[in-house]
């Protein structure tokens, strides 16, 4: 896989997805009954972009803002870690939220045997109603130059308009020698299988990363882990995975990067965690956290893409690579919020091997 030079680029990843506030109750309380709720931010491309800039990379968000002080919640996050939001698209707010609104996201986090539960409310965004044509594909790709795009199945789901700026972003990328990540992300609230699989197949041919679990593969793009119920809960059977993962790359030749997370859920709080990766021809499993503490488990995928996006921005081996992506997972569950507030040292502190031991 053949990386832009730095040198040559403005940024390392841009990421295009829509950013969130999200609204929690404090520890592990319930919406019906709070007295108050705690603000975070976030949003699934959104996080990757964010935590890659927390670990000294040069990074770009693209989605839809408006001029409401919720907009500015997001636009002054992203800024604290230093991500550039020229490419964003403004709205003015109209006061009411007929439109261009800042979506919400109402999330419980689980304990013991409650899993965590999120509540949309991210009708008529400003991010939804992004146009074709409204960003300069080519100043950013061309002009500016990026390392890594990284964008899924999430924007692509919120509107028509969205479905087609995707297409134009990844096409763009490609021409102009970006590496392109999807995240297929599949979220049944906001679309159906036959939907997703008709927007996301052509644009296959233009990504060199998949990011997915079984249920994104079969949903998304129609690939079946045989043997496998992707409704039931509980560890992935990594064979039947594997085999299928086998047959997408076979299928589609310009696949350079196959990832996916390992998740045993035995309690809200305590889960098993892994991943592995496919890349250069084979397999490469990562570290293996059983019976993991988790405080917040959301972003904990966008935790692993980023992770193992850092290493190969960085010229990481593959093993290395899937390694810091289990590893960054893993940290960014540790707290609270969907974004990471994981610095680079921690990072490789834990993706080396290191012990939870405490530094005085």
């Amino acid at each position: 896989m053949k990386i832009r030079d730095s040198k040559e680029c403005r940024f390392d990843l841009v990421s295009l997805g829509e950013c969130m506030v999200r609204l929690s109750p404090p520890q592990h309380g319930r919406i019906e009954f709070a007295p108050m709720l705690e603000v975070w931010v976030g949003g699934g491309e959104y996080n990757v972009a964010y935590a890659l800039s927390r670990l000294g990379l040069r990074t770009g968000w693209i989605g839809g803002l408006n001029s409401s002080p919720m907009g500015a919640i997001v636009r002054n996050h992203a800024r604290a870690v230093g991500m550039d939001v020229s490419y964003v698209v403004e709205r003015k707010y109209d006061g009411v939220g007929k439109k261009d609104r800042i979506g919400l996201n109402f999330t419980e986090v689980g304990v013991a045997k409650r899993g965590s539960v999120t509540l949309y409310d991210r009708g008529h965004t400003a991010t939804s109603g992004i146009k074709p044509g409204e960003i300069n594909w080519n100043k950013l790709f061309k002009e500016d130059g990026v390392r890594w795009l990284h964008t899924g199945g999430i924007f692509s789901a919120l509107s028509e308009n969205t479905r087609q700026v995707v297409a134009e972003a990844v096409k763009a990328a490609h021409a102009a020698g970006t590496i392109v990540s999807y995240d297929l992300n599949f979220r049944s609230k906001l679309w159906k299988s036959e939907e997703a699989q008709a927007t996301t197949k052509p644009l296959i041919p233009y990504i060199d990363c998949l990011i997915g679990n079984e249920e994104d593969f079969e949903k998304v793009l129609g690939y079946e882990a045989e043997g496998v119920d992707v409704e039931k809960s509980g560890s992935l059977d990594v064979g039947p995975f594997k085999k299928m993962v086998e047959r997408v790359v076979k299928d589609h030749k310009n696949i350079k990067i196959v990832g996916t997370t390992l998740r045993g859920v035995k309690t809200a709080t305590i889960n098993d965690w892994s991943a592995i990766m496919w890349t250069e021809g084979k397999f490469y499993d990562g570290l293996k956290f059983d019976n993991l503490e988790i405080e917040d488990r959301v972003g904990g995928g966008d935790g692993f893409a980023s992770g193992f996006t850092y290493g190969f921005l960085n010229g990481k081996t593959p093993q290395e690579c899937v390694n810091l992506g289990v590893a960054h997972g893993a940290l960014l569950m540790s707290t609270m919020g969907d974004s990471s507030q994981i610095t680079l040292e921690e990072l490789n502190h834990i993706a080396g091997g290191g012990s939870a031991r405490i530094k005085r």
